[in-house]
């Protein structure tokens, strides 16, 4: 009865966003930023980079990412926080695609019951007011609002503001109220309400159990976030997916965690869940209608407590969701700074033990690693 009397309007999730993009290219972001019904603020341009900052909504901002990087060829950077929630942009087209009517819901119906006789009868919500016995707190409120409106404004008191030294001031008195000094002498408190002394307490502090570490690398994520890699999708997504899966196997040979890359399939009619191994590493194809964002999450959500999951990508609502769930995060350009650090390591260790003896690091890795690094030695 109150939402059919009620004013309501549709509410959406907004980002805050920053933009870091190359002077030259200013114009298409601010463009594409209306596209999306944002607003920002006037851009702030600095040599031959341009920082662009505003509000934009959720829905359409979402793969943004990859279109900034596809044309500011890598170099452009895109940060999203949620803003909270504001009117919906197209709220009329959201509301007219849900189809919803109150008046034939009834499941949920708007309508009341009313006794008389011993019997009780259905009364429209439109009709309500002509059977009530008390007086609806609505109409309530909407009278004091009017009486508000014509009565004269009461002067109102001016605000104090104090500073930051007077507000330690008080912190530190309030602290401080209820310890009694111990330099002024307690009389005349009966033995009988003497506090007795207390046993000391002493704590016992469990030893954490060492999680199992899994990585988890959004796949199509990383290969448009390295040059190399989108460069080479340009050619063939096949050959980009396979290199940087030939790349996350050294990688893990290394950093020795169940690393798990993941794949968008969600565009493929009537394609289910698809996981299997590569070498030593898992893969991950999503089924139809998941993306692998949405796949990360619920993974994290599920295993969290069971292992130390750590996260790889730059998508920002994405980080936003793995941090709630208590998890690690590298974005791309991280990982890939982690990844060539610990080959590099590999290299050098390699080097040093080819004059002679055993070389030990190698017998921690896989075979098809040890071919690729004696391939890296020869070069």
């Amino acid at each position: 009865q109150g939402l059919m009397q009620a004013s309501s309007v549709l509410l959406e999730p907004y980002y805050e966003f920053r933009m870091e993009i190359p002077a030259r290219l200013t114009g298409r972001a601010m463009s594409d930023v209306e596209r999306m019904h944002g607003t920002f603020e006037p851009p702030l341009t600095e040599g031959d980079s341009t920082v662009l900052t505003g509000k934009v909504p959720v829905a359409t901002m979402n793969g943004y990412q990859k279109e900034l990087a596809a044309y500011t060829k890598g170099v452009g950077r895109l940060f999203c926080t949620l803003k909270g929630y504001e009117p919906c942009h197209n709220a009329a087209e959201v509301i007219e695609r849900t189809g919803y009517a109150a008046e034939r819901d009834t499941q949920n119906t708007a309508d009341s019951v009313f006794c008389a006789h011993g019997a009780g009868f259905i009364v429209p919500w439109e009709r309500v007011g002509e059977y009530m016995h008390v007086e609806s707190r609505l109409s309530a409120a909407r009278e004091e609002a009017c009486v508000a409106d014509v009565m004269p404004k009461q002067p109102r008191e001016e605000a104090v503001s104090i500073g930051t030294e007077e507000i330690d001031r008080i912190l530190e008195r309030t602290f401080h109220a209820n310890k009694r000094d111990k330099s002024i002498p307690r009389k005349g408190i009966p033995g009988r309400w003497k506090a007795a002394a207390l046993p000391p307490v002493t704590k016992s502090f469990k030893k954490s159990e060492k999680k199992e570490e899994y990585l988890l690398v959004d796949g199509y994520n990383m290969i448009f976030a390295w040059e190399d890699l989108r460069e080479l999708a340009q050619v063939s997504i096949d050959g980009a997916r396979g290199k940087l899966m030939d790349i996350l196997c050294n990688y893990q040979a290394v950093r020795k965690c169940r690393l798990i890359v993941v794949f968008d399939a969600y565009r493929v009619k009537g394609h289910d869940t698809e996981a299997s191994d590569y070498h030593n590493i898992h893969v991950v194809y999503t089924k139809e209608a998941e993306t692998a964002d949405r796949y990360i999450e619920r993974f994290a959500h599920e295993n969290a407590a069971k292992f130390h999951i750590t996260v790889a990508t730059s998508d920002g609502l994405e980080q936003i969701i793995i941090r709630g769930q208590g998890g690690s995060l590298l974005s791309a350009r991280e990982l890939r700074e982690e990844i060539d650090r610990a080959l590099q390591a590999i290299k050098e260790q390699y080097a040093k033990g080819q004059p002679g003896g055993r070389n030990y690091l190698m017998d921690a890795v896989s075979a098809e690693t040890a071919e690729w690094l004696a391939q890296l030695g020869k070069g």
